[in-house]
């Protein structure tokens, strides 16, 4: 028995999230498809985490145990031939059966952008969530770095959430502002990346905080109300759960690999 751990890219627009659904049409349900077209086994394959319906992923890890003698050089290819076009495999490589693309990960990054110019991209409108009005960034910054550390973020997740404990750590929550597409002298305010690393994530955290986010440039909410949100403990202290267009998975990182997946 082999355990392969791939990383897949895809477009999550047309589909109901990464993990398996009852009504189907999720990216695990199409790429353990194509491995039993390509291999004729039926197998479970394991993502480093779930992502909700319409978010996007660079570079999403999973793992799957098969008994197929296909050499790893050759199952990018193989697999992408058997997959729609908005679902691409980019790297594989067999590891060792300890190796669990969820449970071994350290550091995962999420992304979400923000169109902050006065028209919505008409090539990017997928990957982003147009904000004409203006939003005071630095303040947003501000807001954001109080959520960097070890806490409990049950304000920041979804009410449906089944984990027992809500603690998670966040390393580092950025902005960068990509100005090149904006016009000289309009109000546009350029592309807002928002990059969050932590250990983990838990239902609709990004997306919540980046609705309460939002608010803060907005001027709702005054940057300091992102630490007594998050001292609540209580989802109905934060803002909005934000669209899951804007969201997505950027990085996993494991200590076992040689290289950031």
């Amino acid at each position: 028995m082999r355990n392969l751990c791939m990383t897949v890219s895809f477009d999550g627009t047309a589909y109901n999230g990464f993990q398996t659904q009852p009504g189907g049409n999720t990216i695990q349900d199409h790429i353990e498809e194509a491995i039993r077209l390509l291999t004729g086994e039926t197998v479970k394959i394991h993502g480093s985490g779930r992502t909700d319906a319409g978010v996007h992923a660079r570079s999403q890890v999973f793992h799957f145990h098969t008994s197929s003698a296909i050499p790893v050089e050759r199952w990018c290819l193989a697999l992408n031939a058997r997959l729609p076009d908005d679902i691409i495999v980019t790297s594989a490589r067999e590891v060792p059966l300890s190796f669990h693309s969820r449970r071994s990960a350290k550091r995962k990054t999420y992304r979400y952008t923000i169109n902050a110019n006065q028209f919505p991209d008409v090539f990017q409108r997928r990957y982003q969530v147009h904000h004409p009005g203006k939003l005071d960034i630095p303040a947003m910054q501000q807001g954001l770095e109080y959520l960097i550390g070890t806490h409990d973020y049950t304000s920041f997740a979804s009410r449906h959430s089944t984990k027992t404990s809500h603690v998670r750590t966040i390393y580092n929550a950025r902005i960068e502002v990509d100005t090149s597409m904006s016009r000289a002298g309009t109000r546009d305010q350029g592309v807002l990346h928002t990059y969050i690393t932590g250990n983990g994530f838990l239902q609709h955290m990004v997306r919540i905080i980046m609705g309460t986010l939002i608010q803060v440039g907005e001027g709702k909410r005054s940057p300091e109300d992102m630490l007594r949100i998050l001292q609540a403990q209580d989802r109905s202290a934060a803002g909005p759960t934000a669209v899951s267009q804007g969201l997505m998975l950027w990085s996993v990182e494991y200590d076992e690999l040689d290289d950031k997946s």
